[in-house]
């Protein structure tokens, strides 16, 4: 009985990160986030030089940056009016690697 709780366990824990997984592979499935995630792979940029740099709307832009931080992909921070977003974590900058080197 005991042996089954602890497979469970490790089901539970696996299925958890496998949804984590699927809904970071769902957001990374779109051109323009792949290119706004390659830009801050490189660098912290403010909303208005990731518009110049993959010419892009803002309000495009304000729609994948909404994405990719609910999916936990970026993250922000706040200086005085300007908002800067840079990659969530290094396990992200490793993945788009791999896709890059996948393509």
């Amino acid at each position: 009985m005991n042996n089954i709780n602890h497979i469970e366990k490790d089901y539970t824990q696996l299925f958890s990160s496998l949804y984590k997984a699927s809904k970071i592979l769902k957001s990374l499935g779109n051109q323009r986030r792949l290119e706004i995630l390659t830009c801050l792979s490189e660098q912290e940029l403010s909303v208005g030089q990731l518009e110049r740099k993959i010419n892009i709307s803002q309000s495009a832009l304000s729609q994948h940056l909404g994405r990719l931080r609910r999916d936990d992909i970026v993250t922000t921070r706040r200086e005085a009016q300007t908002i800067y977003y840079s990659l969530y974590s290094e396990n992200i900058r490793n993945l788009l690697l791999s896709v890059q080197m996948a393509a």
